[in-house]
């Protein structure tokens, strides 16, 4: 069964970074178009960052020019580096692919 697993969240300072990775497992996934979504305490799941087969990227306005999504060669991963990161940008991140979700890896950031 495929699913997809997210890592790489954790506690970080404010303009701190972090790394997250998304990895399909179970199946010969190949997958063009990812997304990384958040969902922030009390809030909606918002679109974070999305990426087409062309290589086409999209960012919502908050992370734009901080937060960098690209895929791995094998069209099984997604990457999220996240930089200059805010206490607003704490959140559950989520990856999503061919209609499948993670379990999300959680994103804390504070002093």
């Amino acid at each position: 069964q495929a699913q997809l697993v997210e890592s790489g969240g954790g506690l970080v300072q404010p303009g701190g970074s972090l790394r997250l990775s998304c990895v399909g497992t179970g199946a010969m996934l190949s997958i063009s178009s990812w997304a990384w979504y958040r969902q922030a305490p009390g809030k909606e799941r918002e679109l974070v960052a999305a990426i087409t087969g062309d290589s086409i990227t999209n960012y919502a306005d908050s992370v734009k020019g901080r937060f960098t999504i690209s895929r791995g060669n094998a069209k099984d991963r997604v990457y999220l580096q996240m930089n200059s990161l805010k206490p607003e940008d704490t959140a559950v991140y989520y990856c999503n692919g061919a209609d499948l979700w993670g379990k999300g890896t959680p994103v804390t950031v504070s002093a």
